[in-house]
């Protein structure tokens, strides 16, 4: 049950970002519904090897790097996602700021009294 809460919080974030940002584009709630459990996904899949393979620069830039791989996991799933559209990759970064910091606020704010 907490994980279909995650998804649709992410969701819900997903579709807060286009009112903060006029680069990101979320059309409808069931393109945010895709869109965010592929990013979940991606996350999980792809970015930890992508995470592994920039460790050099990632430890260069005092982890500052891992903002841009953010952006690009934000920006490959606006590639594959019908409904879900980023202008830029600079968008997909300032986007996946942005949806990192909702997310994080509705988590805290809904689930913190399902873990006790």
């Amino acid at each position: 049950m907490r994980l279909v809460l995650t998804w649709l919080i992410n969701a819900v974030a997903l579709l807060a970002v286009p009112y903060l940002m006029h680069s990101v584009d979320v059309t409808s709630i069931g393109a945010a519904l895709v869109a965010a459990l592929v990013l979940g996904l991606v996350n999980t899949l792809i970015r930890p090897v992508l995470l592994l393979l920039t460790l050099p620069v990632t430890l260069l830039s005092l982890g500052l790097f891992i903002f841009l791989v953010n952006g690009f996991m934000f920006w490959l799933v606006a590639q594959w996602v019908d409904g879900f559209h980023v202008d830029s990759f600079l968008s997909a970064v300032g986007g996946a700021v942005l949806y990192s910091i909702i997310s994080w606020a509705l988590s805290t704010l809904l689930l913190k009294n399902s873990d006790g």
